[in-house]
């Protein structure tokens, strides 16, 4: 329903009182609906699994190796910045690499590869490209940035 509020306020957008409110137009209509929490199925539980155990898997990685990802992460902000200021987007940190990083190599195998299962120990046993950093960006499986040769301690 279309929604019209008082005192100079145009649109809303957000979750208040049981009612969800959109703002369209560049903030000139606003649309509301009553909140309703979704469905969860078996893919939520699957994602929420796997979310999990990549966390696990992060904080049981070697000091060295959870550096060089940061490293990584400020590299990128530095060589991937765009010049323009209306495409500036926030860069991802250091857990947005890892996962997406994860999620690649997965991709590359996944009748082998249970990310909700997987540990340090099947990634150092496979000899997964997701060991150090430094072979991961050759893989393809995170974005190439210039300067990445340094980026080589070892997960474990």
């Amino acid at each position: 329903m279309k929604i019209r509020f008082n005192y100079g306020i145009s649109t809303y957008s957000g979750t208040v009182d049981r009612m969800v409110y959109q703002a369209w137009y560049n903030f000139r209509l606003c649309l509301g609906r009553k909140f309703v929490y979704p469905t969860l199925t078996a893919n939520n539980h699957l994602r929420g699994a796997i979310g999990k155990n990549l966390r696990s898997v992060m904080t049981s990685a070697s000091v060295e190796y959870i550096a060089d990802l940061k490293t990584y992460c400020q590299r990128n902000k530095q060589f991937n910045k765009s010049r323009y200021l209306e495409f500036l987007r926030p860069m991802p940190g250091p857990v947005a690499i890892f996962v997406k990083m994860m999620y690649a190599w997965f991709d590359t195998d996944p009748e082998h590869i249970d990310l909700s299962t997987v540990t340090v120990d099947d990634i150092v046993t496979k000899d997964a490209d997701v060991r150090t950093l430094k072979r991961a960006v050759e893989a393809g499986f995170i974005p190439h940035i210039p300067v990445y040769e340094d980026l080589t301690s070892d997960i474990e």
